[in-house]
């Protein structure tokens, strides 16, 4: 059996964020010598937004400096935290300042599509007019490739009433969804923004969202998205694309 295709997702590093629970640097260090530490080196890195906290160009230098240990590929999309002209030059991404972060590549035999999910300046996601259009038009370029889809506001409900406010609403997911059901080429959805591992379904195509690098959140359905507690160590998902079937696991770290 040939050896698979490996990616790993990183997501919500939120570099430049204080508090007393952990710093987001150590941890984001913590888990890409993980990652670097795995029995089998990965082909790819898929950083699922909100790299930074503030959107200063400094988190970017530091980011971009943890991120470097890598010796393959590093794909970006901004998160909801992220300034879209900072993380477009840190990272020398296509595109003018302002647009949405649209892009594609290949990883091996499987697609990657990156698909910009975010509202400069708020929290809750949602596409411009052009974003499906373009994703529509994009996964009808090549059908019958092996697809993954990363967005950073993963199209699912936690049942969390202020978490679910902060996230794609229903319409939004609505409309992807019809996207996604006319492309069985897709293999997963996968997003972050949620700080918590949780999986569900979207057009028959299974949706993941990764764990934070930095803190996840407790599943305590009495609060809202102002309260939520953020606890518990750093995080990331393994991406695992073997004889055209994809596999998505988690590996949780111990804290700092």
């Amino acid at each position: 059996m040939p050896r698979p295709l490996l990616l790993a997702q990183l997501s919500d590093l939120h570099i430049g964020a204080t508090g007393e629970e952990a710093d987001p640097l150590t941890r984001l260090e913590t888990v890409v010598e993980a990652v670097l530490a795995l029995p089998n080196p990965v082909d790819a890195v898929l950083i699922s937004g909100d790299l930074s906290d503030n959107g200063s160009e400094e988190s970017y230098r530091l980011a971009r400096a943890a991120l470097a240990r890598f010796e393959c590929p590093v794909h970006v999309l901004p998160g909801n935290h992220d300034d879209r002209a900072c993380v477009r030059e840190a990272f020398g991404l296509h595109g003018t300042r302002a647009e949405p972060v649209n892009y594609c590549v290949e990883v091996g035999p499987l697609r990657l599509v990156l698909l910009d999910s975010n509202v400069p300046g708020q929290d809750p996601g949602r596409f411009g007019p052009g974003d499906l259009a373009w994703l529509d038009a994009t996964l009808g370029e090549e059908p019958e490739r092996p697809t993954l889809l990363a967005l950073h506001h993963t199209p699912l409900s936690t049942g969390l009433p202020g978490w679910d406010a902060i996230n794609l609403d229903p319409a939004e997911i609505e409309a992807l969804g019809d996207v996604v059901a006319r492309h069985p080429q897709l293999r997963a959805i996968v997003g972050g923004h949620l700080h918590r591992i949780a999986t569900a379904s979207l057009a028959g195509c299974p949706v993941l969202s990764a764990p934070s690098t930095y803190l996840q959140a407790l599943p305590d359905f009495d609060y809202d998205a102002e309260d939520v507690q953020m606890v518990g160590p750093p995080g990331f998902a393994l991406h695992v694309f073997s004889e055209g079937e994809l596999s998505s696991q988690v590996e949780m770290l111990s804290g700092d």
